[in-house]
């Protein structure tokens, strides 16, 4: 299998640089050597310096180029800036659609191992939708029928909200028992293609209580039907789950909770686990994962930021088989 790991810089305007650093001196030799970014050489050479970060950068014209391990090896994407931390929106966009699009291809054509992508403002993708990099590399790879699936993984659970970056007050209407199944289905085959086993999954209702499973509500319309059909399919799933209770006592219950909308799962998530977990894109034609958290524009230039999800992003590809 080729072994060559892509990490995209990402947003310009935000930590990234930082986390990049603090995680190379983290790494062993072979992955240093495996490893290659996408970004603006100049870019990045600026903000290191600005950070007091001493390192070794160099730009290559391709992935099979033999450098040494002492080197950040950069595909360079072009990009106009004055300050390094303060790109103009339009620069910005423009430099993370060229960067995106050349790691879709690289990975389409199976030249990596996967792909890593530093956090992104969604602004600076589509301002109008509020889509993220999961919904974009998902519409790259052809998938219309929305059967992507976005899931925050670690060793002891991973989460999967149905719907993602949408508002609270659509989530009801936008889901749907088929929406369920697509987005099952996919979790199932994807997790066992990627962890060697099938997973235990547990699915959460929607309302309070589950509304107490009423005759007209989302989890006796929407949600029983779909379990019970992707039971069907051999699909080891249980629910609706009440969600008030569902991460309490998670060890070894379950495998996969999975929400009916963002902060449902990523929230209770989080606090439990804080930065010990990747965000990975399920349902694409190669593998994807981010860090699980964002640009986080508060804190640039304060050496304060948290690598160790970019880490474990590293170390996730590395070790898949």
């Amino acid at each position: 299998m080729n072994n060559k790991i892509l990490i995209i810089c990402g947003d310009p305007n935000s930590i990234n640089s930082e986390i990049i650093f603090k995680t190379w001196i983290k790494l062993n030799r072979n992955q240093k050597r495996n490893i290659c970014l996408i970004g603006n050489y100049e870019l990045l050479l600026d903000q290191f310096l600005k950070l007091k970060f001493k390192v070794k950068i160099i730009k290559v014209n391709n992935l099979d180029a033999k450098i040494t391990s002492q080197f950040i090896k950069i595909l360079d994407i072009p990009l106009k800036f004055k300050n390094p931390f303060k790109v103009s929106l339009q620069s910005a966009k423009e430099y993370i659609s060229q960067s995106l699009n050349l790691a879709h291809q690289l990975a389409l054509n199976k030249k990596v191992k996967g792909i890593i992508n530093c956090p992104v403002n969604k602004d600076l993708i589509n301002s109008s939708r509020k889509i993220g990099v999961t919904e974009l590399l998902a519409s790259k790879c052809k998938i219309t029928d929305n059967s992507e699936v976005m899931m925050i993984h670690n060793a002891k659970l991973s989460v999967v909200p149905i719907t993602t970056h949408i508002k609270i007050k659509n989530i009801s209407k936008n889901i749907s028992a088929n929406l369920i199944i697509k987005k099952i289905i996919t979790l199932n085959k994807d997790f066992k293609k990627l962890f060697r086993k099938k997973p235990k999954i547990g699915i959460l209702g929607l309302n309070p209580h589950n509304s107490e499973l009423v005759k007209d509500a989302e989890e006796n319309v929407k949600i029983l039907p779909a379990i019970l059909s992707l039971r069907k399919k051999g699909i080891d799933i249980q629910g609706p789950i009440v969600p008030d209770t569902a991460f309490v006592n998670i060890d070894k219950k379950m495998d996969v909770i999975v929400g009916m909308y963002h902060d449902q799962v990523l929230s209770p998530y989080k606090a439990l686990f804080k930065y010990d977990a990747i965000n990975l894109t399920l349902g694409l034609k190669y593998v994807r994962v981010s860090p699980d958290h964002g640009p986080a524009v508060d804190i640039i230039c304060k050496n304060k930021a948290n690598y160790t999800s970019l880490l474990k992003c590293v170390n996730f590809i590395s070790n898949l088989k």
